[in-house]
């Protein structure tokens, strides 16, 4: 059996490099050197310049955004999955700067905006072209609605609190409501990246389009 990691991605581009229309979306230095980027096959050899813009083209109605009075380390994962997902936006609400390790790139291909406070978030949201986008928080506090049994706004933004305390009174202060992820186990609370999770898949299987003829499958990988 070999040993070590399996070698990602492709080596430089065979053969004489792409032309003529739709060229202009591959990089040169990745088809000189080869692609080892954790993208789909559909973005091998693309610029990131060009992936934004694809993207840009399809991304679903949803939102994602998180408190960051502590410099959470779970905002990097988030973002990751908001990637997955196909977030319309990742907000950071609190502090600037956070740890993008977790992102694992990802960030390069997703808008991040930064949010002073939860109402400017707020503002924010309720000035977008279409309509304002209502922010839902989660978070098991009393009197939360479950999630699981709710449907779904196609434009939403979902809140999600600092690890541990959970959303800020403020940030409960602009929410449309406050919903729960149901758990069955000992512990107090799940994780808020594996929340977020959660709560863009429940979007996904709501809104998403998962069927054969989808004009765009890339998510089939």
């Amino acid at each position: 059996m070999p040993h070590g990691p399996v070698e990602v991605g492709v080596g430089p581009w065979p053969g004489p490099w792409p032309d003529g229309a739709g060229s202009e979306v591959y990089d040169p230095e990745l088809l000189g050197a080869g692609d080892r980027r954790n993208v789909v096959d559909r973005y091998r050899y693309w610029s990131v310049e060009a992936i934004r813009a694809d993207l840009d083209a399809r991304r679903h109605g949803f939102h994602v955004a998180i408190e960051n009075w502590q410099h959470d380390f779970n905002i990097g994962t988030i973002v990751r999955s908001a990637n997955a997902f196909l977030a319309a936006e990742v907000h950071i609400v609190g502090n600037r700067r956070w740890n993008r390790r977790g992102a694992m790139v990802t960030d390069r291909y997703q808008h991040v905006r930064h949010h002073p406070s939860a109402g400017d978030l707020a503002g924010y949201l309720a000035d977008r072209p279409g309509g304002g986008v209502p922010v839902w928080g989660i978070d098991n506090l009393p009197g939360s609605a479950h999630l699981e049994t709710m449907r779904l706004p196609r434009r939403v933004c979902f809140l999600f609190g600092q690890e541990g305390p959970g959303l800020s009174d403020a940030a409960r202060d602009v929410c449309a409501g406050t919903f729960s992820i149901a758990q069955f186990g000992s512990t107090r609370s799940i994780n808020a990246s594996a929340a977020a999770a959660i709560a863009m898949h429940s979007w996904v299987r709501e809104h998403a389009d998962l069927s054969d003829g989808a004009p765009d499958t890339t998510w089939r990988g």
